[in-house]
């Protein structure tokens, strides 16, 4: 136990200093490892098999709903960037160009993809022609560049992973309505899969996507109470086909600009389990993610049918469509239970020579340490049960968590006090200019979340200026 006491206590105190324990978490559960190109990680085995199961899930789930996937060029040609001046001027700061091709200059400059819409509408112009060929829904799965001045391992680096989604629609109608389903299938995920409450609601014109008519989000609250936007959906309206030149004949046999839509959701998600879940021992993740499910130990495996016991289970889970690792190795039992903790598996199950004589073993949760004998005649059924009940548990959790740090202000001084000595969500009434928006954020550093659909509102008149309020709308500091 001296080893596993001195394994946790590489880890910062989240209370301590959230940051550092957020890095030390990343570094020592083996999801990543930094490279010799400033701002970009390498996301390690361990790290990208969390990736791997969050495409699975939410390639599944766009399929359902008519999704196809589709691969676009990393690069996209400068005169193409520019064709959409809101959209270039929303990322021109952030762009990685291609200046030469081997030894010879480009005779134009190539941007390396921050995000695909001129990529999408240059091939949507090419093969759009009557209302027959809508909708297009496409997605692909990719890297992006943004050239960012501050990064952090998941939430923030120069280069990511991500999907992002790309439809053409007939009607304004059908296009609103793929916008609000991909928002509302991001927040199935993100609480049925995830473990993580989000709400739902839809950025300020300051805050949405650039080019975009209007902007969706899923947003989450984080340990320390800040916000994380999770995913966000767009409707782009006719702007960018305009832009591109995109129309089709409709059976009026009228020539009319399809309406598009947008929606993402990138490795950013993988930071948001750390810091929603996660403790003072390590990662603590959602089942429906974890790389291993269940991990188990044989304890004093050098007697007599323990091992082979171990190896039983384990055969036995997998056949069952659980993901298990059986840990055979020669380290100390509680080496192992502090290695796996760390790594946020689940479930742990123990069996020792006691056990085995009385056909039994020990189930261990990962979020509250938790432990249940259970028959082993009943092992699948037990397991089963112990993952959902965490799943479930870490969501009450987080989602306590949330309640307790949702505050309401009517005046700004009462919001520039929140903000100054709490951490969380703050509730207040907003008349919808811009300039207050921006006072919020230089008199007490908070931004929009979002508005929140179905938002009640909390007054009648805005925080900042006094003036009649539109809308009540999400403050706080965020990821």
């Amino acid at each position: 136990m001296a080893n596993d006491k001195k394994f946790v206590e590489q880890i910062t105190s989240m209370e301590e200093d959230f940051a550092k324990w957020y890095t030390d978490i990343v570094k020592k559960a083996d999801l990543i490892d930094y490279s010799s190109v400033k701002g970009c990680m390498i996301i390690r085995p361990y790290g990208y098999a969390i990736w791997e199961n969050i495409q699975k899930i939410l390639d599944a789930r766009f399929k359902e709903s008519g999704v196809e996937n589709v691969y676009m060029p990393m690069f996209i040609p400068e005169s193409l960037l520019t064709k959409e001046k809101e959209h270039v001027e929303g990322f021109a700061p952030e762009v990685a160009w291609v200046t030469h091709g081997g030894s010879e200059r480009l005779t134009e400059r190539l941007c390396v993809r921050p995000t695909s819409e001129t990529l999408f509408c240059e091939h949507f112009a090419n093969i759009i022609k009557s209302y027959r060929d809508l909708p297009m829904v496409y997605n692909q799965w990719c890297s992006v560049v943004r050239w960012e001045k501050t990064t952090r391992p998941f939430l923030r680096s120069r280069e990511f992973l991500w999907q992002e989604g790309h439809t053409m629609h007939r009607t304004a109608k059908e296009a609103e309505a793929r916008t609000v389903q991909m928002l509302n299938l991001y927040a199935d995920f993100f609480e049925q899969d995830l473990g993580m409450p989000v709400v739902r609601g839809q950025k300020t014109e300051k805050e949405k996507f650039a080019g975009a008519k209007a902007t969706y989000t899923v947003e989450a609250l984080m340990h320390d109470g800040k916000a994380l936007q999770g995913g966000t959906s767009h409707n782009f309206g006719t702007g960018f086909s305009e832009a591109f030149g995109i129309q089709f004949l409709d059976s009026d046999n009228t020539l009319k600009y399809p309406h598009e839509t947008s929606w993402v959701v990138s490795t950013r998600i993988i930071g948001g389990i750390i810091m929603t879940h996660g403790d003072d021992s390590g990662l603590v993740l959602p089942p429906a993610v974890a790389p291993i499910q269940v991990v188990v130990i044989p304890v004093q495996m050098h007697k007599a049918g323990v091992l082979e016991a171990a190896q039983k289970i384990a055969d036995t889970l997998k056949e069952a469509g659980i993901r298990v690792k059986l840990d055979d190795s020669d380290q100390l039992p509680g080496w192992k239970f502090s290695e796996y903790e760390m790594k946020g598996v689940p479930l742990r199950v123990e069996i020792g020579p006691r056990d085995l004589q009385e056909n039994k073993c020990v189930i261990v949760r990962r979020d509250n340490r938790e432990k249940s004998f259970i028959s082993l005649d009943t092992l699948v059924e037990s397991v089963q049960g112990g993952l959902e009940a965490l799943r479930q548990a870490i969501y009450e959790k987080a989602l306590k968590n949330r309640e307790e740090r949702t505050f309401t202000a009517t005046t700004m001084e009462e919001l520039v006090e929140i903000a100054s000595t709490k951490s969380g969500y703050i509730r207040a009434m907003w008349c919808g200019d811009l300039a207050c928006e921006l006072k919020l954020k230089e008199e007490a550093d908070v931004s929009s979340r979002c508005i929140p659909f179905g938002g009640q509102p909390v007054g009648t008149t805005c925080v900042c200026c006094g003036r009649e309020a539109k809308k009540l709308v999400l403050w706080g500091k965020a990821y």
